[in-house]
């Protein structure tokens, strides 16, 4: 089985306990941040030290939001079971378009040539970004066995960090393989972070590419964490 590799909180910043955390991306010296639930989905601009709304954007009933990434100067974000996606200005969140795909969406990320769609089982899809069409299929498993309910996904630097819905740990994958080579331990974050709720799954990873800061949250925390690993 994979090794579990343990994290420690460098710094902690307030975060937005109504937000039910879908994705979570930084880029252009910002966090976006798309949030879940019919009713109240959205796609955020939020500044990291004080949790601050910049630009806000609803995701129009009765659909159901879920991951973002960035593509070509531009946010995009996709829906739970309804095959609708939205494109947003980077910098504004001012809507740009929309797009179509097929089956369900949970997380969304990029590798610089495809985005990465999770949708709740063991499998990754690879598509084009201009076609939506599955470029490949990537099956994710540990110790020889699926790794099912992935979720909120992010590239960092050549791997796939993946939250898993049932699991206090992010699996960090092999995208060649689809090998979990290790667990990244949250345990003690969402202990904390949940108070025994079970609706406040860890859900939401970023990765500033510069910095090499990796950051996380959940569904309606009220903390953002750096975190570095040990």
């Amino acid at each position: 089985m994979p090794p579990l590799r343990g994290c420690r909180v460098v710094r902690s910043f307030a975060h937005d306990p109504a937000a039910f955390t879908q994705g979570l991306l930084w880029a252009n010296g910002a966090l976006y941040e798309s949030t879940g639930l019919v009713g109240a989905s959205s796609v955020r601009k939020v500044r990291l030290r004080d949790g601050r709304v910049l630009a806000s954007q609803r995701i129009p009933e009765p659909l159901f939001g879920e991951g973002l990434t960035i593509w070509d100067g531009q946010i995009l974000s996709v829906t739970y079971q309804d095959g609708q996606g939205f494109r947003w200005d980077a910098q504004t969140l001012e809507p740009t378009g929309t797009f179509t795909y097929t089956g369900e969406a949970w997380g969304l990320t990029q590798d610089g040539e495809s985005l990465v769609m999770s949708d709740g089982s063991a499998v990754l899809r690879f598509l084009d970004p201009a076609t939506m069409k599955v470029r490949r299929e990537l099956v994710v498993t540990a110790g020889g066995r699926p790794v099912p309910y992935l979720n909120e996904l992010q590239w960092v630097r050549g791997e796939l960090f993946a939250n898993v819905l049932t699991l206090p740990a992010i699996a960090r994958i092999n995208p060649a393989s689809g090998q979990v080579r290790e667990w990244i331990d949250l345990s003690a974050i969402v202990a904390k972070s949940s108070g025994g709720d079970r609706e406040k799954l860890a859900n939401g990873i970023a990765f500033d590419e510069e910095t090499g800061r990796l950051f996380v949250t959940g569904k309606n925390w009220a903390h953002l964490y750096e975190i570095a690993l040990t």
